[in-house]
């Protein structure tokens, strides 16, 4: 049975998050997607990963996120960074970082290169999905679903089985989250992973967060007929590969 944590950031919002300390040894944290949570199979695998290799490991749920405090409603791009910088700094303090971004996840490290840049030596994408907010939900909404959530400040969107929340100032958020359009300098191992069927986030979004690093050792590693969350055993072996030839 995993043992989670529980980090209080105020005195009403707590996060949880799962880690494997280890003194002196760098880091892998993986950030999870939009609506997503640590119960997947992806943040197992990197913890047996992390234990192998006898790396650190940290890995958070987001506010309003799987058993983290808040509302999902209440919670934006800001915020979910700031979370994600809190937990780093009290768990993670002074050792190295390999970020793993799925998805959404993606974004909220890009966000960390501003904040934490100089503890951070390697980034591995999944299906990155930088500024998705804007590009993949709000352009694609027709007029009137534009001027119900403005009117009401939330629309209920369906995905498959599923319905969820999204808010007007989600949306807003995201706009003053913007990265695509931003320059990182350092000279890391920089990977992006994307399936080439993946239905929610075209491959596109993975190769314009390539341009954004200045690095020489940057790459694209597009998985044949690979999903979005790319969460099957064959697929996580080909994450695992190339989270090795990251870290060497």
């Amino acid at each position: 049975m995993t043992n989670f944590n529980y980090l209080n950031i105020s005195t009403t919002r707590k996060i949880r998050y799962l880690k494997l300390h280890q003194k002196n040894a760098a880091y892998i944290v993986f950030l999870h997607g939009f609506m997503s949570d640590l119960e997947g199979k992806k943040p197992q695998a990197f913890l047996k990963f992390a234990k192998k290799n006898k790396l650190g490991f940290l890995a958070l749920e987001y506010s309003g996120h799987g058993k983290s405090s808040g509302k999902f409603i209440n919670g934006n791009i800001s915020k979910w960074t700031r979370d994600t910088t809190l937990v780093i700094q009290k768990v993670v303090k002074k050792n190295d970082i390999i970020f793993i971004g799925s998805s959404m996840g993606a974004w909220i490290a890009l966000n960390q290169f501003s904040l934490i840049k100089n503890k951070i030596k390697g980034f591995l994408g999944i299906g990155s999905a930088p500024e998705f907010l804007d590009k993949l939900m709000w352009n694609k909404f027709s007029n009137k679903m534009k001027i119900e959530i403005k009117k009401k400040g939330v629309i209920n969107l369906k995905h498959g089985d599923y319905e969820y929340p999204i808010t007007y100032q989600l949306i807003k958020d995201g706009r003053k989250n913007k990265i695509l359009n931003k320059k990182i300098s350092q000279n890391i191992n920089v990977t992006m992973v994307h399936g080439s069927k993946d239905k929610s986030v075209p491959v596109i979004y993975s190769k314009k967060v390539l341009k954004i690093f200045q690095s020489k050792k940057k790459k694209l590693v597009v998985i044949k007929n690979g999903d979005h969350s790319l969460s099957s055993p064959k697929w996580l072996k080909i994450l695992k590969k190339e989270l090795k030839l990251i870290i060497n």
